[in-house]
């Protein structure tokens, strides 16, 4: 059976991923008449259905799920081989894979940046940003190098060097009572409107948070879900409510009548890691994860510095 083309696998993760043929379309910069031609195509190359689809309903098949799975990984592996021949033909010798998500530090992204290893001076660094569950996937199925990993559970499969360990930080409105403490418990939150980064984001801090406010008693009056930062002021705003967030993500919104305090919570911490695979006998992989490490000791962790309130 001949392979199918990488248009089509795009096309169906595009919609596998949007569930709506609109907007996979849109996204693919297609037609929707071209986009179901290609689905079609895809379908009759593989002799079964990878979705299920009627005027109202777009969704996967058991077979879908298993195909376009293992079709992200096959796309990010011919990104990457793109990607480590443009570098090599433009002077590199050498390409590392590194996962990044939008909440990383700039600072710990500049340290990496920052690292050069004497065996290896054509070095080339390549970040890819995802959400840090999906990186960790990533870094064990071999698709990337390494990975800036945050809130990810211990994995027997993963090494880790830790970069940073940092608590929860909430925003709230300036003329909250809460913003009257340098520093909040899980109690003073209780039976207020809660504001948490999807849990598609991170699963496990998403239901960590929920985990240790009921080990405490502690509820929420209501939740609302958000993908980005960037959507929190609006509904701290407008419905009074307190907002979950890394410290680089309250930081980019703690402006215009918003602040932030840190959650003194042990069991809330955002540890950020430096994640590889445990089997890794790549000796270029090993010696960046040396280097990142003696690079962090030489600054004194900075990378753990202690944010300054916002007034």
């Amino acid at each position: 059976m001949a392979l199918p083309e990488i248009r089509l696998l795009q096309a169906a993760i595009a919609l596998a991923e949007e569930l709506n043929f609109s907007r996979a379309a849109e996204r693919l910069h297609l037609t929707q008449p071209a986009l179901s031609k290609q689905i079609f195509e895809l379908e009759a190359q593989l002799g079964f259905r990878l979705f299920e689809r009627n005027h109202q309903i777009v969704d996967l098949t058991a077979a879908g799920r298993a195909f376009v799975e293992e079709a992200r990984e096959a796309v990010l592996h011919i990104e990457r081989a793109v990607m480590a021949a443009k570098a090599v033909f433009n002077g590199a010798d050498e390409v590392l894979n590194v996962g990044k998500s939008a909440y990383t530090d700039p600072f710990l992204v500049s340290t990496l940046l920052s690292v050069r290893l004497p065996l290896f001076p054509g070095m080339r660094v390549k970040f890819w940003s995802n959400y840090s569950n999906e990186l960790a996937h990533q870094v064990i199925a071999g698709t990337l190098d390494l990975a800036i990993t945050t809130g990810v559970p211990d994995n027997p499969k993963l090494s880790v060097l830790k970069l940073a360990d940092n608590p929860f930080y909430i925003a709230m409105s300036l003329d909250d009572e809460l913003a009257a403490h340098r520093e909040l418990h899980m109690e003073d939150l209780h039976n207020r409107n809660w504001i948490l980064l999807g849990r598609h984001a991170n699963a496990h801090l998403y239901d960590l948070i929920q985990l240790v406010a009921s080990d405490q008693g502690v509820c929420s009056s209501d939740i609302h879900q958000v993908m980005t930062p960037e959507e929190v002021p609006e509904l701290l705003l407008e419905h009074g409510g307190l907002a979950f967030l890394p410290p680089n993500a309250a930081w980019r919104i703690a402006r215009d009548g918003i602040t932030i305090r840190p959650l003194a919570e042990d069991r809330l911490r955002l540890v950020t890691n430096l994640a590889v695979r445990s089997d890794s006998r790549s000796r270029l992989v090993n010696e960046f994860v040396k280097a990142t490490a003696r690079k962090l000791s030489s600054v004194g962790q900075t990378a753990q510095r202690k944010l300054p309130l916002t007034e």
